[in-house]
């Protein structure tokens, strides 16, 4: 498994016949993230599949799903083009194409992701499913997210299975690509448009199993203590920070959503750059505030303790450890049981921050003074902390 700090293998392999019900690595064509601010480079890589079906993949982890019908893969090779995303205005091949790429690609990268994950961890966690394709009525969408079987806020009644499942949409609207000096072969990569399928955008890929890793570690919603057919899907603050930072790691960016989100200033939150010094002077909460924003400071403070660890010449994977053991550490505590003031703890910053502490005490004084310069200390709510960042701001405007 490739460490997401170090550059993806990217030698083409053989591909060879495939018995269905046997892992066997083939070669498939996916984007490798490459720090462009584009969909990626696209290159061969080696994929271990169980089986081809004919609008979809099985991987040991995961399985993806074109829900759109027709046969992607009757060729056989999963090399496939990405066709610049297909779309309404690609011909009938092209977006064949495209969508056959998209199910390669987000295969891939949620492969990579669980391996990694489940690596530092030290165990596995729950296989995923994929469906590409859902919730195009009444108009296309461009986004995905995690959904888990459950009523109420977030509620989606296409959500089937308990471990959960990520849902992508078949795109919509154009993106523009960078200048990067690359052949148009590399990544559609000169300049020009790209139709945004989500499954053909590594940082919403990313994105979607980082909550599949919060489900099944900090659970910061004690969805464990529910009926399985009756979780919940409302999001933190705390579970959408915690997945950007999953990304940015993954991807080896604090730019993660740079593509699709270019024409967003990188000094709004909007556009969830990490590299900004979001502070709990940021954070709002609330029920009508957006989650991912808010999550922005915490994700942006946790990139900063992994760069201010490396600048110090601690491994990073010594943070990625500690943030993940912290998070497996939360998710084990249910005292209290499902109630609501459990419930508010579990989306204070400073808890989990006190098991990240907890699980590597030598780095815990770096830790703690990263994290301090964005405004979160242990044992503090999240409103008591916005409202300390936001007097110790304004007394800076008055000095």
């Amino acid at each position: 498994m490739n460490d997401p700090t170090e550059p993806l293998t990217t030698e083409p392999l053989t591909t060879e016949p495939l018995t269905a019900g046997m892992p066997g690595e083939v070669a498939a064509g996916v984007y490798l993230p490459d720090g462009c601010g584009g969909p990626g480079v696209y290159r061969e890589v080696g994929l271990e599949v169980v089986a081809v079906r004919a609008a979809g993949l099985v991987l040991p982890e995961v399985t993806v799903l074109d829900e759109r019908g027709g046969e992607l893969f009757t060729g056989g090779s999963l090399v496939c083009d990405p066709a610049g995303g297909g779309g309404p205005l690609a011909g009938a091949g092209a977006a064949r194409s495209a969508r056959a790429f998209g199910v390669v690609h987000t295969g891939f990268h949620v492969q990579r992701a669980l391996r990694w994950w489940g690596r530092v961890l030290g165990r596995r966690l729950p296989p995923l499913v994929v469906r590409i394709g859902l919730h195009e009525h009444p108009r296309r969408w461009g986004g995905g997210h995690y959904r888990l079987p459950g009523g109420g806020a977030q509620a989606d009644p296409d959500a089937l299975t308990p471990t959960g499942e990520i849902h992508l949409g078949g795109g919509a609207g154009f993106v523009a690509i960078p200048q990067t000096g690359r052949t148009t072969t590399d990544a559609g990569g000169g300049g020009g448009r790209y139709f945004h399928a989500p499954a053909h955008n590594t940082a919403i890929i990313y994105h979607e199993v980082g909550h599949h890793v919060c489900r099944h570690t900090a659970d910061f919603r004690l969805n464990r203590l529910r009926p399985p057919w009756a979780q919940t899907n409302k999001k933190t603050a705390l579970d959408e920070g915690t997945a950007d930072v999953l990304t940015a790691i993954l991807l080896n960016t604090p730019d993660i959503y740079g593509w699709h989100r270019g024409d967003i200033p990188t000094n709004d939150q909007r556009r969830r750059r990490l590299d900004p010094r979001w502070t709990m002077a940021h954070f709002h909460g609330g029920a009508g505030q957006d989650p991912h924003a808010d999550g922005t400071v915490w994700a942006s403070a946790c990139w900063s303790a992994r760069h201010h660890l490396i600048t110090t010449g601690t491994d990073p994977a010594r943070f990625d450890t500690l943030l993940l053991r912290g998070l497996d550490h939360t998710g084990t505590d249910t005292t209290g049981g499902l109630t609501d003031d459990t419930l508010r703890k579990r989306r204070h910053f400073s808890r989990l921050l006190t098991a990240m502490t907890h699980a590597d005490p030598d780095l815990a004084p770096h830790l703690l003074t990263a994290m301090a310069h964005h405004g979160i200390h242990p044992g503090l709510s999240n409103h008591d902390l916005s409202q300390a960042a936001r007097a110790d701001h304004n007394r800076l405007v008055r000095a």
